[in-house]
């Protein structure tokens, strides 16, 4: 399907030189990292946040908020730029993060702290989508590897300053600065923004989806509650809570009604023909995959380190290095090579088979192991991981008409998003069944071994420092149910990267287009 130009014609034509390249890339990295970023620096500061807010029992919400708020945006953000242009959106999710930022620190009770997590979501979505967008706008998709692959690699950066960060704060100037921080960054990238970002708006006079929306909002917050139940306080999860798959229920439904309002959408938010590009469906699958096993294996290996090795939150988050490094290595070498040689297809086929042999090789994990050992295997599974995020979105987006790349784009972001929290879900419920049952056995042989009064423990209160206050040999045995818990469940996310490593191979390469969207479409010229 062809789209005709929308900007007017005596509007004059933005000039795309190598300087307004680069100022618009810094905006974009800046903008980007605060996104991915907030994903993670909350988490190590939560036992502390719920603490003094009152908020432990249902302590799952900040972080669904945030996920949830972030879901339903991507597709907004990516067809509303189509639509009008990327300009404003971008700076309304700067103003949103940053807002949402400045109250998080500010919140006096928790559901205050919640309500500020679901506005920075709000931002975060479209910061994460319109900065891929926008890129694909200004650079060719031939040179557009060197910049993706330094975006790329932020999300491994920071997935591991995230936690590291997060830790200094809380120990530090206290858990406020969490959000704080992220103020004058956000002011900066605003303001840098304002400034830099001169993209053309659009007069659309195409129809809004507006069922589409409605079902996209209740389908995707059903399924993220549905992976979060727990989490969010609620005990049961065996089903015999009603509300559970009553949830599930109108989660189908919803599901059903919106692929049924798409099909016949004359503007649809996520349109099914894009299914019928194989670039789109393949890469899109990958992501969904990868989502799934990639933030399953990363969630817990901080909690991990904690409690074999004693290591503080702090240190936790330096013993993570590794992973950045291996992922910021391999995400903008391959971006340079893309650049170099036009070919990208090996490089997700390479990935994809190096993240299955690292997830594997965590299986092996014991309580006393070497750092060194460990610190080698994390490098693996981020070298392999930074071969594919920014090259499938760069596969994705060379394959659409340049009036849909927000669309493709926010699309298939949204289903690793999705993947994400689907796969989390299922790994923390294998995760958290094996504890149950090795704790069961520890306490067991534990009192047919005679152990001392005082010796026991509370599975369900267990914490890192708990744990090293217990004596021998209750502090071994715990120690060694959890690896035993852990380990094993890597196992469940091995086929998982190995299906996107078969779809892979059906990854067509398209020759990579020589012009910037925004040049496609009209809207520019390139200098050089």
């Amino acid at each position: 399907m062809s789209h005709a130009v929308a900007t007017a014609p005596e509007k004059p034509l933005v000039v795309l030189t190598p300087r307004t390249v680069w100022l618009i890339f810094g905006a974009l990295m800046a903008s980007m990292f605060l996104s991915s970023l907030d994903q993670t620096i909350v988490g190590t500061a939560m036992p502390t946040i719920v603490g003094e807010l009152n908020g432990v029992e249902h302590q799952g919400w900040v972080i669904t908020a945030y996920i949830l708020a972030i879901a339903i945006v991507m597709p907004l953000y990516g067809k509303f730029g189509d639509l009008w242009g990327r300009r404003w959106p971008f700076l309304v999710a700067v103003a949103l993060f940053t807002l949402g930022s400045l109250l998080g620190g500010l919140a006096q009770s928790f559901p205050e702290l919640v309500a500020a997590r679901g506005v920075q979501g709000l931002g975060g979505g479209g910061l994460m989508i319109l900065s891929q967008a926008i890129i694909a706008d200004i650079v060719p998709a031939s040179e557009r590897g060197k910049y993706m692959g330094p975006m790329g690699a932020l999300f491994g950066v920071s997935a591991v300053i995230g936690p590291l960060l997060g830790g200094w704060l809380t120990e530090g100037p206290g858990w406020r600065w969490t959000f704080w921080v992220n103020v004058p960054i956000g002011i900066a990238a605003f303001l840098v923004a304002w400034y830099a970002l001169k993209l053309p708006n659009h007069r659309s006079n195409r129809p809004i989806d507006v069922r589409g929306i409605v079902f996209m909002v209740l389908a995707t917050s059903g399924i993220v509650l549905l992976t979060s139940w727990k989490s969010l306080g609620n005990t049961s999860y065996d089903w015999s809570d009603w509300r559970l798959p009553a949830l599930l229920v109108v989660t189908l439904l919803a599901v059903a009604a919106f692929i049924l309002v798409e099909s016949r959408a004359a503007e649809p938010l996520i349109p099914l023909r894009l299914f019928k590009n194989p670039t789109f469906t393949v890469t899109t699958l990958i992501g969904l995959v990868l989502g799934m096993g990639m933030f399953s294996a990363m969630a817990m290996l901080p909690t991990f380190l904690q409690m074999s090795t004693g290591a503080g939150i702090t240190e936790s988050g330096y013993l993570m290095l590794p992973m950045m490094a291996g992922l910021m290595a391999t995400a903008i070498g391959s971006g340079i090579l893309i650049s170099k040689n036009g070919r990208y297809k090996v490089y997700p086929i390479l990935g994809l088979a190096i993240t299955a042999g690292g997830i594997a090789w965590l299986t092996q994990i014991t309580g006393d192991m070497s750092m060194w050992l460990f610190g080698t295997m994390i490098f693996v599974l981020g070298f392999g991981m930074g071969l594919i995020m920014q090259t499938i979105v760069l596969a994705v987006q060379n394959s659409v008409d340049p009036h849909e790349v927000g669309t493709a784009t926010s699309s298939n972001n949204f289903f690793r998003e999705i993947g994400a929290a689907v796969g989390t879900a299922l790994f923390t419920t294998v995760f958290t069944s094996r504890l149950t049952e090795n704790f069961g056995t520890l306490t067991a042989s534990l009192g047919q071994a005679g152990a001392p009064a005082g010796a026991g423990f509370d599975g369900a209160s267990l914490t890192p420092q708990a744990v090293q206050a217990l004596p021998e040999p209750v502090k071994t045995g715990v120690i060694d149910a959890f690896t035993n818990a852990l380990a094993p469940a890597f196992w469940y996310l091995v086929p998982l990267v190995l299906v996107g490593l078969v779809l892979a191979f059906f990854l067509k390469e398209v020759k990579l287009s020589d012009e910037a969207g925004m040049v496609a479409r009209g809207e520019a010229v390139a200098t050089r």
